[in-house]
C-alpha cells in the first residue's frame, strides 16, 4: 500500500528545531514514506556544505547518551531516498550563496514544496 507524502518544512535554524525535522524526516523516509524535507530563511544553514557550529555543545551531549547527532541524521537523509530542498527565497532573505549548499541539495520554491507533498501531511518546525 502506498504510503502517503510527507513534507517537513524547517523555518528556524535553531539545533532543536534542525535535529528534530532530521530525525521526523529520515524516520518517515525509513518507514518508506516519500518525504521532502523544505528549509527556508534560518533553516536554510542545516543545508550548508559547511554549516555553523549551532550546537557543538549540545550535540556533544546527544552523542554522549547516544542520541543521533546532526551529522549523522544528515549522512542517514543522504542514504535515504529523501528530499532536500532550500527555499530560493530564503536563501535570498538569508544571503546565502547555492554553491554553499551540501551536494545534492535541490534549490526551489515553496510551490514546489506543495506540489511534493501533495495531499499528505506537512510538519513544520
Amino acid at each position: 500500500m502506498p504510503r502517503s507524502p510527507l513534507g517537513v518544512l524547517l523555518t528556524r535554524g535553531t539545533h532543536e528545531d534542525s535535529h528534530y525535522a532530521l530525525v521526523v524526516a529520515t524516520a518517515a523516509a525509513a518507514l518508506g514514506r516519500p518525504v521532502t524535507l523544505f528549509c527556508t530563511n534560518g533553516g536554510c544553514r542545516l543545508l550548508l556544505r559547511d554549516p555553523p557550529l549551532l550546537g557543538e555543545a549540545r550535540e556533544a551531549r546527544l552523542a554522549e547518551r547516544g542520541v543521533a547527532t546532526l551529522a549523522e541524521l544528515l549522512e542517514a537523509a543522504e542514504a535515504l531516498p529523501l528530499r532536500l530542498v532550500a527555499c530560493e527565497a530564503g536563501l535570498r532573505a538569508e544571503g546565502i550563496a547555492a554553491g554553499a549548499l551540501r551536494p545534492g541539495v535541490e534549490v526551489a520554491g515553496i510551490v514546489t514544496f506543495l506540489e511534493a507533498v501533495g495531499p499528505g501531511q506537512i510538519v513544520t518546525l
